[in-house]
């Protein structure tokens, strides 16, 4: 069993709560999250890096001087690698679909063991956004700053469902000016989120969908 602390967008802590043992419960192999990691990063690639070859360049079909009686090395083309402007050797040219195909359970097991470590870490808190009426970036900056985050690369969780107006709205106005902060959907954080973040930060109306994450039927 562990603890989570749950605070107010004051800094204040408001409880403790608690997170059943059996979901704190990690199987997963260090090789299985390398693979995922590194899959998810080969996916965000575009491939689309383009240069030009001899063949693609624009250059005249002249020879650049005369084969003999110069005293220099024959040329053929102004368009080879070997000029300015010339076509380049071996560059990169746009791949095929170089896409990584991740196996589902193994997407799951990797992101519930890295909510995990962070919950053993004590990482993990619980924020209650409830009294935001307006947009106030300086309330959530405050918080950081009070919980000792500020400048610190933090991850937002809220739930799914992110209703338009009220305070979920407000608070997604309220930190999407402040650097280092990110904010995901509960069904759309993935693995490297998670990683590459110092802390997370669960809204108080997602806890539910995260011990429902961390349950090996998620």
């Amino acid at each position: 069993m562990a603890t989570i602390k749950k605070y107010n967008l004051a800094g204040q802590l408001l409880e403790e709560m608690t997170i059943d043992g059996e979901l704190l419960s990690s199987e997963t192999c260090s090789q299985l999250i390398k693979d995922y990691l590194v899959a998810l990063r080969a996916n965000a690639r575009q491939w689309s890096a383009s240069t030009k070859t001899r063949a693609e360049v624009c250059h005249s079909g002249q020879k650049p001087h005369p084969q003999k009686g110069t005293g220099r090395a024959r040329q053929g083309y102004l368009g080879s690698p070997q000029y300015k402007g010339g076509g380049r050797v071996f560059a990169p040219r746009p791949k095929f679909d170089q896409f990584v195909r991740i196996n589902r359970k193994e997407r799951r097991a990797a992101i519930r063991h890295l909510l995990v470590e962070k919950i053993r870490e004590a990482r993990l808190h619980v924020l209650d956004i409830g009294g935001l009426s307006e947009p106030k970036t300086k309330v959530v900056a405050e918080f950081l700053r009070k919980r000792e985050l500020e400048g610190k690369r933090v991850l937002f969780m809220t739930p799914s469902l992110f209703k338009e107006g009220g305070d979920r709205a407000n608070f997604l106005k309220s930190m999407r000016n402040i650097p280092r902060a990110e904010l995901r959907l509960m069904q759309n954080v993935n693995g490297y989120d998670v990683t590459c973040c110092q802390d997370v930060i669960v809204v108080s109306e997602a806890f539910d969908e995260l011990k429902s994450l961390l349950s090996r039927e998620a």
